[in-house]
């Protein structure tokens, strides 16, 4: 079992005790690497207009090496966004347009600014996109020069190959094409910022080794891998993953208050592993917040939220989700921080039934499922529970420029007319 006495680079450390180390192709090799300094990358491939909260594990890994003095190389996918990483997938990735995946690589930039320092300095972070050295390139030279050194026998045996094979589902040679441009990606980084590690999620381990092994054929490059264990919630569930879909990290697709109830809603049972992965507080208060026990962990899961949000939209931001929900849960008042979202006066004037105001505020999927809600006496306007399905918003509903709607006891908004 590796443990922190195992190695002695403040970054493994780090990565080990916040239970963000798995598997490293050379332990030994790379905590002297990481010693002095090293440039590691992740990729990230342009297939959504915002990451989400199950890539934010990665951009933590970076934001760690960092912090311990490497440098960061964020590597956006927008070549092999393209082609579509097959790992965990039981069917092809739906293919982008050209034009798509320029917009979401343009709406994903962004986020980098908030966790990594970008700039020329010794430990800044970079930004490239792969698809500068993978667009031009001619496709007979790239086998003679990189497929001779690519083994089919192995590629077979990758997971993300051989599952796909075994329960006899397709996977089409764009897909298979995947792990050897991810390979050369390494290549190629190594000899442009002298780049010698490769960090990811552990389903990334077949890939990560197809980048160390190529650049070792090639170039005779030294070269590392590094995973972490796939993050998953305590009873099972996939890191990100909502009733409501995924957490996106971009504030117009999910509020800063939707954020902060996210991780406020944290199972108790990780809160202690989420406040080391995706805040910086320090191991001692962490080991505090653990301990605290019964109704007291809430507090545990506040400074989470908090924290985390934080991180991705501001401390002032995350201040304002903070006492909008202390306003909204505790207190049963109505806080203007909470998400808002507007309809036209005429609309409103047409009379605007309860459960299409739901779907409106995005607090249910459908109109369907807004009526089920109010059969159910799940929702309230104003604090007040509706009680019937057919129930129209009026003049009458509209406090202080705005109406609250709830479905159940965690889920509210603010409607206005305008």
């Amino acid at each position: 079992m590796t443990t922190e006495a195992s190695v002695q680079s403040a970054f493994l450390r780090d990565a080990i005790a916040r239970g963000q180390f798995h598997q490293c192709t050379d332990l030994e090799g790379l905590d002297k690497a990481a010693g002095r300094g090293v440039t590691g990358y992740i990729g990230f491939d342009m297939t959504a207009p915002s990451l989400h909260v199950g890539n934010l594990t990665q951009i933590m890994y970076l934001r760690r090496l960092q912090q311990a003095g490497g440098k960061p190389i964020v590597l956006l996918g927008g070549g092999t966004t393209r082609v579509g990483d097959p790992s965990g997938k039981d069917e092809m990735r739906q293919m982008l347009s050209e034009e798509q995946i320029v917009k979401n690589t343009n709406s994903i930039r962004n986020t980098f600014d908030k966790f990594l320092t970008f700039g020329s300095g010794k430990s800044d972070a970079i930004l490239v996109d792969n698809s500068e050295w993978l667009m031009p390139l001619n496709y007979l030279d790239f086998l003679r020069t990189v497929g001779r050194h690519m083994s089919v026998n192995r590629m077979l045996s990758m997971d993300s190959v051989k599952l796909r094979l075994e329960r006899e589902q397709p996977m089409s040679f764009i897909e298979f094409n995947y792990m050897i441009l991810q390979a050369y990606d390494f290549v190629e980084l190594k000899k442009r910022y002298n780049c010698e590690l490769q960090m990811g999620g552990s389903d990334q381990w077949g890939n990560i080794i197809n980048g160390v092994e190529l650049g070792r054929r090639m170039e005779s490059f030294e070269l590392f891998g590094l995973t972490q264990p796939l993050i998953t919630t305590s009873s099972g569930a996939k890191m990100g993953k909502t009733a409501d879909g995924a957490v996106w990290l971009n504030a117009d697709m999910k509020s800063p208050y939707e954020y902060w109830q996210y991780w406020r809603n944290t199972e108790d049972a990780d809160v202690g592993r989420f406040l080391k992965i995706f805040t910086d507080l320090s191991l001692e208060e962490i080991a505090r917040l653990e301990a605290l026990q019964g109704a007291e962990i809430n507090h545990a899961k506040k400074v989470l939220a908090t924290e985390a949000t934080a991180l991705l939209h501001g401390r002032e931001e995350a201040l304002k989700a903070e006492n909008a929900a202390r306003a909204t849960f505790e207190q049963g008042a109505r806080s203007d921080d909470l998400p808002t979202f507007t309809v036209s006066t005429a609309e409103f004037a047409q009379g605007l039934r309860v459960a299409n105001a739901l779907t409106v505020a995005k607090l249910v999927a459908s109109n369907g499922e807004g009526k089920r809600a109010i059969a159910n006496s799940a929702v309230s306007v104003n604090n007040a529970i509706v009680q019937s399905e057919t129930a129209i918003l009026t003049d009458a509903d509209i406090v202080n420029g705005a109406i609250k709607l709830s479905f159940g006891k965690k889920k509210h908004a603010l409607l206005k007319v305008e």
